[in-house]
């Protein structure tokens, strides 16, 4: 259909100023691309890595390159800020976003605790009591300065927006069924970004990076099951966790230069109306990305799988017969037999999430996924972190602005 002219003019705008230019901020921008029925218009970027941003501009025809994030926000003509940026730099620069009435578009996870193990003199369980401290004051700054100003806070969880699990809770309501039973998972043969090694820039292993998505899932789902049942969310209660540390000495096919993060956890969360989930994250793991959600109710089962799915199966003699065409994340091979990735955006929630940001900003309504189930996963995580180190079950107390 052809647009009539003058017609994309009086659609609604939203400008965006990216920080960050590297892995993230290339998924966003194709998402923001496909985004209908707003005109949305990426016309600043900003990163410490200036030769990066400037390849980025010219790459998605972005008009401003900034020299410092101080300058981008500074630019009255940006309506949201997407932070692309190291887990370090999330709660600092949402803050600074919202002082400059900037909505805020932040990559999991919300914050973090960026202390050094080593550095600390203290025994496990009382470094871990501290980054429970540390992780739940920081969330609270960010809450109190998104509130402040009036501005909107947008979690970008993708696996919220993924379509199988919009599909599974239409079938979850339809069946009027009560989540028992929550198994998820996400695990890879490991990340290759510096920033990931290390707890000073990361803040955690695979149950924060990796684990996040799981976790935030199972949250999301019992979150909706409590409000359509009672009016108010379910939220987890406890949790009790178990860590493991890749050594470094391994065959090549896994990543194995980690500095003090864990590369496996397994983590069961106890809901307040009893029921479960347990949640899996591991840098060990080969054969591609693993994405999964199974959920067994009191009359039904589900199994999500967002990729590894068998649409389009591919077999080369080679890994180089399909050139630099993408298969899926993290294979380590295209040859054999492989399961290839339609629209790997698309399946993840990508694409959604990012529809769903823009329409909130010109609806001024909440997102799907915002503040609260950042917050509650932060929570979660490092009351994890808490309980692997003491050895015990610990209580999650907070239960807040959902």
């Amino acid at each position: 259909m052809v647009e009539k002219e003058g017609a994309k003019d009086s659609m609604k705008k939203v400008r965006v100023g990216m920080i960050g230019s590297g892995f993230a901020a290339a998924f966003h921008m194709k998402s923001y691309k496909q985004v209908r029925g707003i005109d949305v218009q990426v016309i600043a970027v900003t990163s410490h890595n200036q030769e990066n941003a400037v390849k980025f501009a010219a790459e998605h025809n972005i008009p401003q390159v900034y020299q410092s994030v101080e300058e981008l926000l500074a630019n009255p003509d940006i309506d949201v800020v997407d932070l692309c940026v190291p887990n370090h730099q999330h709660a600092t620069l949402a803050i600074a976003a919202a002082r400059s009435k900037k909505h805020i578009i932040c990559e999991k996870p919300l914050t973090g605790f960026f202390e050094k193990p080593s550095q600390s003199n203290v025994s496990d369980e009382a470094y871990a009591v501290r980054a429970l401290q540390e992780v739940m004051k920081s969330s609270d700054d960010v809450f109190r300065a998104v509130g402040e100003n009036e501005v909107k806070f947008m979690y970008a969880e993708n696996w919220v927006y993924a379509p199988v699990i919009s599909k599974a809770k239409r079938l979850l309501w339809e069946s009027g069924g009560t989540i028992l039973d929550i198994r998820a998972e996400q695990s890879h043969s490991g990340s290759h970004a510096k920033a990931s090694k290390r707890v000073e820039t990361s803040g955690g292993g695979s149950l924060l990076l990796l684990g996040a998505h799981p976790v935030a899932a199972a949250i999301h789902l019992k979150h909706e099951e409590g409000k359509r049942k009672y009016g108010v969310p379910i939220h987890v209660k406890s949790v009790s966790t178990e860590l493991g540390f890749m050594r470094n000495n391994l065959d090549p096919w896994l990543v194995a230069d980690w500095v003090d993060v864990e590369t496996w956890a397994s983590s069961i969360l106890t809901f307040t109306d009893g029921t479960k989930a347990i949640v899996t994250a591991s840098f060990e793991v080969l054969g591609g990305v693993k994405n999964v959600v199974e959920i067994h109710t009191s009359n039904s089962v589900l199994k999500c799988n967002m990729n590894q799915n068998d649409s389009l199966m591919t077999y080369a003699p080679d890994e180089n017969v399909f050139g630099n065409e993408f298969i899926t994340e993290k294979l380590a091979t295209k040859a054999g037999w492989n399961y290839a990735s339609i629209d790997d955006e698309w399946e993840k929630g990508y694409h959604h999430e990012i529809q769903d940001f823009m329409e909130c900003i010109v609806e001024d309504r909440e997102p799907l996924s915002g503040l609260p189930l950042a917050r509650e996963v932060v929570e979660v995580i490092y009351s994890s972190y808490l309980s692997a180190a003491s050895g015990s079950r610990i209580e999650v107390f907070s239960k807040i602005n959902s």
